[in-house]
């Protein structure tokens, strides 16, 4: 019932940057959160970074100061600004969104993204 489409990733050098997006469309009602996850090879996914309908925004320690999120309403669309990326930032990098959805009676739910690779190379 949702669907997200995501773009942004690829293979960058050590310092440099990437701007990932992710667009959500079909039977939304509101969206109260949308957030990005990476899973690196080996690892749990973990949460990179989520903001609310609030405009609040989290990050994970690992990449604070280097990372940011945005989101523009109007296009359900969030965004990932990353700088001085390194190394152990390769991941697959997931979006997820939070949302109010259903054609009657609203309900909750979370919805993911394909996933998109992110490699650093040192």
């Amino acid at each position: 019932q949702v669907q997200l489409v995501e773009s942004g990733g690829g293979l960058v050098q050590a310092g440099g940057s990437l701007r990932l997006s992710c667009t959500a469309s079909g039977m939304i009602v509101s969206i109260k959160a949308m957030g990005w996850y990476r899973q690196a090879p080996g690892k749990l996914r973990e949460l990179v970074a989520d903001i609310t309908s609030s405009g609040a925004t989290n990050y994970a320690d690992s990449v604070k100061a280097r990372f940011t999120i945005s989101r523009d309403n109007a296009k359900n669309t969030v965004y990932l600004q990353m700088n001085s990326l390194k190394p152990d930032d390769t991941a697959v990098y997931y979006c997820s969104v939070d949302v109010l959805t259903g054609p009657v009676i609203p309900y909750s739910a979370q919805s993911w993204g394909q996933g998109t690779q992110v490699t650093v190379s040192s």
